[in-house]
């Protein structure tokens, strides 16, 4: 079973519903979450704003499309639960949070690896960018 990484640290899966892949979600059936490869098109996020979740898949942890795509998704107004699944290290944990992800989805031999130490000591990841040490606020 995958690992859920938020800022409070590892946590088992509490979204029950399941996933679908977008092109087989039916006209405005948002009940399941939306599962989006990392190459999806700009174009296909339009209308996604009442999905229930929104799960990007990170196929690489070298592939920061995902990010893009949750940025792309908050700024068009989705208000919903937003993960990051697969390849996503410990180290891009702030940048996940930044670009809007709420959660992160990880397997057990990426959670071996890299402990739930290493994940919450990014949990902070509003304080510690380059933006607020320019106002002054770290």
């Amino acid at each position: 079973m995958n690992i859920i990484v938020t800022d409070t640290g590892f946590a088992d899966d509490d979204f029950a519903c399941g996933f679908v892949r977008l092109d087989e979600v039916a006209a405005h059936d948002y009940a399941c979450g939306i599962d989006l490869p990392s190459d999806t098109a700009p174009e296909a996020l339009a209308g996604l704003n009442d999905a229930a979740m929104i799960r990007i898949d990170f196929p690489s942890s070298a592939d920061g499309r995902g990010f893009t795509l949750a940025a792309m998704l908050r700024r068009a107004g989705y208000k919903g639960r937003l993960r990051a699944k697969g390849h996503v290290l410990a180290d891009q944990y702030a940048m996940a949070r930044r670009s809007g992800f709420d959660e992160v989805e990880i397997d057990p031999t990426l959670a071996a690896r890299q402990p739930e130490d290493q994940w919450q000591f990014r949990a902070d990841w509003q304080n510690h960018h380059y933006q607020a040490r320019l106002r002054g606020s770290i």
